[in-house]
């Protein structure tokens, strides 16, 4: 049974919380909080293992609250938050947020039954979060970043392209990477499991924070060296050969389509693009994506990366890659920008 604590500030979106999480009979909801503060209180009393978070309250807002339980007593959070909020569901991912969701309509929504299933399948998730390097990685993001790596002229390892696949805690991940990663002479695509209209949001915010020019994927587009490519929640990313080389080919989502932009997808075209000229790296995240392109990769010569459980905050993707046996690296998270880099300039 995993026990879960609603907070909200809003009565209406409480109780539909809780009567949508209590239909799943897997979940009880133990308690319920108006604020943060009240929220400290009933941490402390119920100690609950997953906690839905309303991220814009009074007295004390969610932010605040994610601070104080990251640094006490570390609990997977899911911020349940309105549509206005978007950008700040970064800002809370960065404090220690498993994922998110967006409420439907506003901050006092009709519309909550929309999100009942993905709010299930997400609280569902949290059995297998790795709680010790969720609240790690928090502490320690300053001190990672202060890490970043010294610029190279020219990529000297034959490399052309860079793919990365994430999910659950990809986003910080992400982050933490390209942040601490110089402006490298090649490309890199990147798919991670994220609602449409949010990875725009992302890939707006990396941009600002790293040396990269980050945007997300349009149909068509030429591949640039220097640049990063966030594939479009919601849609499929693929990266093509053609006379003037690389270039993005982004489609709708098939109906049969699990995860969409899906890792494999955008895996097994950059290797069939790219053969040996390829790194391909596995992040945190929850399931396989990426299992079954990852051994073509490999194949083709490609380098594989994939992060280690010492950082993973759910193994599920990354242990999918390893257990393929095409992976040629397993490593904790503040050692794959160095990798990358090592690869990029001609290291083995």
């Amino acid at each position: 049974m995993i026990t879960a604590l609603v907070v909200d500030d809003s009565a209406y979106n409480r109780v539909t919380i809780t009567r949508m999480l209590e239909a799943n009979p897997l979940i009880k909801v133990v308690g319920t909080a108006v604020n943060g503060e009240d929220a400290i209180k009933q941490v402390l009393r119920l100690k609950p293992a997953v906690i839905t978070l309303d991220l814009e309250m009074p007295v004390m807002d969610g932010f605040a609250f994610l601070r104080w339980v990251m640094a006490n007593v570390p609990t997977s959070v899911i911020a349940v938050s309105s549509k206005s909020s978007d950008r700040s569901v970064f800002k809370a991912l960065e404090l220690g947020a498993l994922d998110f969701i967006a409420k439907p309509g506003g901050r006092v929504s009709t519309k909550l039954h929309l999100i009942e299933s993905e709010l299930i399948t997400k609280v569902l998730q949290v059995a297998d979060v790795q709680i010790d390097n969720l609240s790690a990685r928090a502490r320690n993001r300053e001190h990672d970043v202060a890490r970043k790596l010294p610029e190279i002229g020219a990529c000297l390892g034959g490399i052309e392209l860079i793919v990365i696949g994430s999910s659950t805690g990809g986003p910080p991940a992400l982050q933490h990477l390209f942040e601490v990663l110089p402006r490298l002479p090649v490309a890199c695509v990147v798919a991670q499991h994220m609602p449409q209209g949010f990875t725009r949001l992302f890939a707006d915010r990396v941009n600002r924070l790293s040396a990269y020019a980050v945007k997300e994927a349009e149909d068509g587009e030429t591949v640039k060296p220097g640049h990063v490519y966030i594939a479009p929640g919601g849609q499929q990313t693929e990266v093509k050969r053609g006379a003037d080389g690389l270039y993005l080919r982004v489609s709708r989502s098939r109906p049969e389509d699990l995860y969409a932009p899906s890792v494999d997808t955008l895996f097994r075209s950059a290797s069939e693009a790219c053969a040996e000229h390829l790194i391909a790296v596995v992040l945190t995240g929850m399931g396989d994506d990426g299992s079954r392109a990852i051994t073509g990769v490999r194949a083709r010569g490609g380098r594989t990366i994939a992060e280690s459980s010492e950082t993973a905050i759910i193994n599920g993707m990354p242990a999918a890659a390893i257990k393929t046996g095409a992976i040629a690296e397993i490593l904790p998270l503040p050692d794959i920008a160095p990798a990358i880099r090592r690869l990029c300039s001609g290291g083995v």
